[in-house]
């Protein structure tokens, strides 16, 4: 017989831990946290906690494997500035977006004006000259036609990177794929299908407008809640490259961190629409733990010693004292030798349950936040 949900918390970290009822999808998604789906990002409940157990008040806070921005959001709310380290190009724009401080009439002013224009175009309900062969295999006519429209109008206004998330969300909802295979479709669906999600026969896409318009409103209403809880003052910066080598411009007061898991989550292929429709600049071959490299005993060795580095670069970046936290599910039990070439060690160690809540991803798991200092 199974576990019951309450046994497993009495043996993990119950602050760390959330139940569907304790912790509702609207509380894990609030404000610019669902501004993009992004697979593989913690909640900002752990980083708040994590600030609040590990990181001095008022202090600084780097994520030198940031993703989509989770721990620098969360840090601009509980009163932080913050720096994150990206490879990915979408993960860097996405952060840019989430956390940089707007003039609100400004961007209201763009993000309607943008929403009129996608209202009003008309599509002619063939490809436009110079779509590109993936444009065309991925979007009916017409929603390539108002996807490239749209496109058109980001340099058109000061909001620029706000559009391109716009159109990044909208291009990932309008694709020739089912409705319940977002994250990795293998290939477009032309025909009607069994979905689901729906529990019906559902139809590929054929426009992208609503999409567009919904997230460019969606967009706007989620910056603007956010500008109303993040702490006055704070910072975040949010840096494109090799967090290996880059320069991390510290000291930092703490760390909170989640390396890629090896072989599990190809964080360029993710938004490929995005790199296509929006040219990001894309390097993936420096990407960490990437699914096309296996989990061999060399991909596993190459994953150990970049890891490594990361965090040995982000080791000589703290400040005296400074505590770094790690989320792991460490199931190849690959830290302690990652730890020791970063010149850390492991002074506390909280373990979560891990409760996926929605869709075909249902299920649950468990993490580990390795709580190290420098030796």
């Amino acid at each position: 017989m199974a576990a019951t949900q309450e046994a497993l918390y009495r043996a993990h970290d119950l602050e760390l831990s959330w139940s569907e009822a304790s912790l509702p999808e609207r509380e894990r998604t609030k404000h610019v946290h669902r501004l993009h789906p992004y697979l593989g990002k913690f909640i900002p409940q752990l980083v708040e906690t994590l600030l609040e157990r590990h990181v001095r008040e008022g202090g600084r806070v780097l994520d030198p494997f940031s993703g989509s921005g989770t721990t620098l959001v969360q840090a601009l709310e509980s009163g932080y500035d913050a720096t994150g380290v990206d490879i990915a190009g979408f993960n860097a724009l996405l952060a840019r977006v989430k956390t940089r401080p707007y003039n609100l009439d400004a961007l209201r002013r763009d993000l309607l004006w943008a929403h009129a224009e996608a209202e009003a175009f008309e599509p002619r309900g063939r490809y436009p000259r110079g779509a590109s062969a993936y444009v065309r295999a991925w979007f009916a006519p017409a929603a390539a036609e108002e996807l490239l429209h749209f496109g058109g109008l980001v340099e058109q206004v000061g909001s620029a990177d706000a559009l391109r998330v716009v159109l990044a969300r909208s291009a990932r909802s309008a694709r020739r794929t089912a409705h319940f295979d977002l994250e990795f479709p293998k290939e477009p669906r032309l025909e009607q299908y069994w979905c689901f999600k729906h529990r019906r026969e559902c139809k590929p896409v054929e426009a992208a407008r609503r999409f567009l318009l919904r997230y460019t409103l969606d967009t706007l209403e989620r910056i603007e809640a956010f500008a109303a809880v993040r702490a006055d003052g704070c910072i975040a910066r949010m840096l494109h490259g090799d967090a290996r080598a880059i320069d991390l411009d510290g000291p930092y007061d703490g760390v909170i961190t989640s390396p890629p898991y090896p072989g599990l989550i190809d964080y360029h292929e993710q938004h490929r629409y995005a790199y296509e429709l929006l040219g990001v600049d894309e390097r993936r071959d420096l990407e960490l733990g990437r699914p096309a490299r296996g989990t061999g005993r060399a991909a596993i060795e190459e994953y150990v010693d970049g890891v490594a580095h990361v965090l040995e670069n982000a080791r000589v970046s703290l400040a005296l004292g400074g505590r770094m936290c790690i989320v792991v599910n460490d199931r190849r039990d690959l830290y302690p030798e990652i730890l020791h070439r970063a010149g850390l060690r492991l002074v506390d160690r909280h373990e979560r349950h891990v409760n996926r809540r929605t869709g075909r991803r249902a299920g649950e798991y468990y993490e580990s936040i390795l709580v190290a200092v420098a030796r």
